[in-house]
């Protein structure tokens, strides 16, 4: 029996809001499945449009080094759309919508 959680919580700040992610999902694509929208164009990891402050947690991802430089890293800056929960987090994204239905 496995101890990893099947979904982390995941906060939004300012906005407050909450969504769940799994480990297998991106962060972008767990977003949108609850109906946030981050900001986002390239979805690989090279534009860094989706770049957001992560206050508390920890993220894993989907390749060896993503557009980020160390510092950035070090700051707690992460790309969404290639990163993955390893833990409840807690992201800054001040651009961060709510999809239309």
């Amino acid at each position: 029996m496995s101890d990893v959680p099947n979904n982390f919580n995941i906060v939004v700040r300012p906005h407050g809001w909450e969504f769940a992610a799994s480990p297998a999902q991106t962060l972008l694509e767990a977003a949108r499945a609850a109906g946030i929208v981050l900001p986002s164009s390239c979805r690989n990891g090279t534009c860094r449009t989706c770049m957001c402050l992560m206050q508390g947690g920890t993220v894993k991802y989907k390749m060896e080094w993503p557009g980020l430089s160390r510092e950035e890293k070090g700051e707690g800056y992460i790309l969404p759309c290639v990163a993955s929960a390893e833990s409840d987090l807690v992201l800054d994204v001040p651009a961060a919508m709510r999809s239309v239905p």
